[in-house]
């Protein structure tokens, strides 16, 4: 492990945990089945289940890790192998950036997710934000054998997303303090936001339309 991976893993990576963990606590409803989408080791659905004893996690990701804190399936990136409103909440932390097609993969959160979708990444504005998100992602992805496409998305990018899939933001976190002071000023500013999306009623798959509740019902 390089120097640069060493201070990460040990003056970041923990914080970076434990203040997540905190934030999504409040973002997630009562009493759900989550699954977290691009888990990685699972350690933040696990610090999560300690201060939400009333969830539940799974995890899915394309590079199942030996070692992981929830159960862990393998999916290809882009298809949820999962049925139909089968988990309350699907939650992507730090995904969605990686992802070569994000709006199928969110298309699919939306099919599977019962209630909403809970997402923490990043938003690519202000000085240099290109450049200061390439640089985060590679120290804390490199190593891991991540897939770093850097396909960071503006704020109206965003919303244009949320948009398409008929998605209505019910919470929304844009100061994480994912940083101590002075690498705040770096790294945390407006690169960063947290927030819970209310699903549809009904969705549209394979050129036909179904309604959320009836589907729930039958």
């Amino acid at each position: 492990m390089s120097l640069i991976d060493q201070i990460h893993e040990h003056r970041v990576a923990g914080r970076r945990v434990d203040v997540l963990s905190r934030q999504l606590a409040k973002l997630l409803p009562e009493n759900a089945t989550v699954l977290d989408v691009g888990c990685g080791d699972g350690q933040i659905a696990q610090r999560l289940g300690k201060l939400r004893s009333d969830l539940t996690f799974t995890g899915v990701d394309v590079l199942v890790r030996t070692n992981t804190a929830i159960p862990v399936e393998r999916f290809d990136g882009r298809h949820l192998p999962l049925e139909t409103n089968s988990f309350d909440v699907v939650m992507f932390v730090d995904v969605l950036h990686h992802a070569d097609d994000v709006d199928t993969l969110v298309g699919e959160a939306v099919r599977v997710a019962r209630q909403s979708i809970v997402i923490k990444d990043h938003s690519l504005q202000g000085c240099a934000a290109s450049s200061t998100l390439r640089l985060m992602d590679w120290v804390g992805n490199h190593r891991h054998g991540v897939s770093l496409p850097y396909n960071y998305l503006s704020p109206a990018e965003w919303r244009g997303l949320w948009q398409r899939w008929n998605l209505e933001v019910d919470e929304r976190v844009d100061q994480l303090g994912l940083y101590p002071w002075p690498a705040s000023m770096v790294f945390d500013r407006s690169l960063h936001f947290a927030a819970r999306l209310r699903v549809p009623n009904s969705f549209r798959t394979n050129g036909v339309d179904l309604n959320r509740r009836e589907l729930a019902e039958a």
